[in-house]
């Protein structure tokens, strides 16, 4: 029987990061006219092979073991193929089994290969990778001084994995900046692939870093905890699945179905016309038809935009943020002699509406880039109620009226216009993270001090807040 995963945009973590979905176990027999060549070509090139690797064997500078000969050739000729078919050997196999489950060693990043480096896809929340400050789309150049040039995705993996505690430097090159090494020490990667809280006092916000084999009931608790910590009195929800690599592909659907009541949620095309599977949504929605916004970015990847593209076909969720990675195709893991495995691309997935998302990725219906937000302060003296003999509100009550300043004063915390009070105010944060409650003055108009704004997720609140004070007019 097989069973279908998905795979992540890295499709081969650096032990680094949920190997994020991988497709299938299968050992079906090979199809002989899948192949559509002569066999006597076919032999003629395996005698080739076999020469070849007679010569290496016999006559190489240094011995070397037909063993590691034999796995580095079907490595190379899964890697020509794609960047997400690989060979496993038994130990990285049974890692990768590992890794479904949410818990590895390593660093915390998801990762690829761009022109012959090694290309972060993303960070994972709390894990050495995201506290150095390691980001979507850094390209990596050294491990520990050597270059990544030359090294298949499975070499520079195994660079980077190691005993939890154990140090590692590694170059990175950034758009804008000029290279740089970061330090970091290996830890054992627990993934809280669930965190959640309410923004605003009554928006729910999720955020799913990977999907694992916790992730939909994470979700579904999320859910629960929220609607009581508001009262009842949830406005909408806030699904962030910013720099989320991927994942499993039924946890996918799980998290799909979750919120939707009926239609299908994604489908699967393989080679054959014939082999097309699809998933449909049961009726119930969690949120109870509660407005969704979906929050995403370029690290968001592979699971994480099926989940993404269900929800925007059946116009369920309004998708923000910036265009997501484009990981539309599915790999499957097919166990083969000596305890291995092959991880080969076998198909590719579509949205409810059709769409392939290879190469093109999830379109936000509102775009928004990540931005940093600085307080500027407000012209002090220049309101109606500052004015000299300016005429009392009829609809105030004995109490409500506060002392008018003068004109010309400044208020305590006013600077000159432009001028930035505090630098914390300014700084930008990263996708996903926490903003502290604002510590308020007296004056209620008087910007919060020492919050470090996500713009993006900002947006968002703003966008259900808006849905609902319409929805509730209507």
């Amino acid at each position: 029987m097989t069973r279908l995963r998905l795979a992540s945009a890295a499709a081969i973590m650096a032990f680094l990061a949920v190997p994020v979905a991988y497709t299938a176990w299968s050992q079906d027999k090979a199809d002989p006219k899948a192949a559509g060549g002569d066999k006597s070509e076919l032999y003629q090139q395996l005698n080739l092979f076999g020469d070849v690797l007679e010569r290496v064997r016999r006559d190489y500078v240094e011995p070397v073991e037909e063993k590691t000969l034999i796995e580095n050739a079907i490595n190379g000729m899964l890697s020509a193929l794609d960047p997400h078919s690989s060979y496993m050997n038994p130990k990285t196999y049974k890692d990768m089994q590992v890794q479904t489950k949410g818990e590895f060693g390593g660093l915390g990043i998801e990762v690829t290969m761009d022109n012959g480096l090694i290309k972060v896809v993303s960070p994972i929340d709390d894990t050495p990778a995201s506290k150095a400050g390691i980001q979507s789309g850094d390209l990596i150049f050294t491990l520990d001084g050597e270059p990544v040039q030359g090294l298949t995705l499975q070499e520079a993996v195994e660079k980077m994995r190691g005993k939890p505690g154990t140090p590692i430097k590694i170059g990175i090159r950034r758009a804008g900046k000029d290279p740089f090494d970061v330090s970091l020490t290996r830890e054992v990667i627990k993934v809280k692939s669930v965190r959640f809280r309410l923004e605003a006092g009554d928006i729910g916000y999720i955020r799913v870093t990977s999907f694992t084999e916790q992730t939909p009931s994470g979700v579904l608790d999320a859910v629960e905890k929220l609607k009581k910590e508001s009262g009842g009195k949830l406005k909408g929800y806030i699904l962030d699945l910013r720099n989320n690599p991927g994942g499993l592909l039924d946890q996918a659907i799980s998290l799909s179905d979750a919120f939707l009541d009926k239609g299908e949620i994604v489908s699967v095309k393989a080679r054959k016309s014939e082999d097309v599977q699809r998933w449909n949504a049961k009726p119930g929605d969690v949120a109870g038809g509660l407005p969704i916004v979906v929050l995403m970015n370029g690290g968001s990847a592979s699971a994480s935009e099926i989940v993404a593209g269900a929800l925007q076909d059946h116009k369920r969720a309004i998708i923000l943020g910036t265009r997501s990675f484009g990981k539309g195709s599915v790999q499957t893991i097919m166990q083969v002699t000596g305890g291995g495995a092959i991880r080969l691309t076998t198909a590719l997935y579509f949205t409810p509406s059709g769409r392939s998302i290879q190469k093109e990725g999830i379109k936000p219906d509102i775009e928004v880039e990540p931005a940093k937000i600085e307080n500027l302060a407000a012209r002090a003296g220049f309101r109606e109620e500052n004015l000299r003999r300016s005429i009392t509100n009829p609809n105030a009550k004995p109490g409500d009226a506060k002392p008018a300043d003068k004109p010309g004063d400044a208020k305590p915390e006013a600077g000159k216009p432009g001028e930035k009070k505090d630098d914390k105010s300014a700084a930008p944060s990263a996708p996903g993270a926490t903003t502290p409650p604002a510590q308020q003055s007296g004056d209620p108009d008087e910007p919060p001090k020492d919050a470090v704004a996500d713009y993006q997720l900002l947006r968002a609140v703003d966008l259900i807040k808006g849905i609902s004070l319409y929805s509730s007019k209507n």
